[in-house]
């Protein structure tokens, strides 16, 4: 097969695929957004707009991290922590534990749960 025929393949295909990821976009918020929330109902274009939307505000969000300025491969920073709590003592790993305990985990402990030792089950 040549390779003009390969590339068109590969095109309808795409556009077959944003077609139908459009259309079931359609569907759904057709359905769902006017009844729950009083919303419009869009068109397909509209639809189309929405998800270069979307595509564009949270394309950075998930996925791979590109970083120009550390060539470290993903998951360096994971065996580096490892190999840091591993060689820790147990008292040195409870000193820690304790300390992101009051820098992560404020809480009140005078609650009125706590003080009358019941609790609202």
């Amino acid at each position: 097969m040549n390779k003009g025929r390969m590339i068109l393949k590969w095109v309808v295909f795409g556009a077959l695929l944003i077609a139908l990821i459009g259309w079931v976009t359609m569907m759904l918020w057709n359905w769902l957004v006017p009844v729950l929330f009083n919303g419009p109902q869009i068109n397909f274009a509209q639809t189309l707009g929405l998800l270069l939307l979307t595509k564009i505000l949270f394309s950075s969000m998930g996925g791979k991290h590109h970083c120009s300025q550390c060539n470290r491969p993903d998951g360096e920073w994971k065996h580096k922590l490892y190999n840091r709590f591993s060689s820790m003592t147990p008292e040195e790993r409870e000193l820690l534990k304790n300390k992101m305990k009051e820098k992560w985990c404020r809480y009140d402990s005078n609650t009125p749960d706590q003080k009358s030792g019941t609790s609202n089950d």
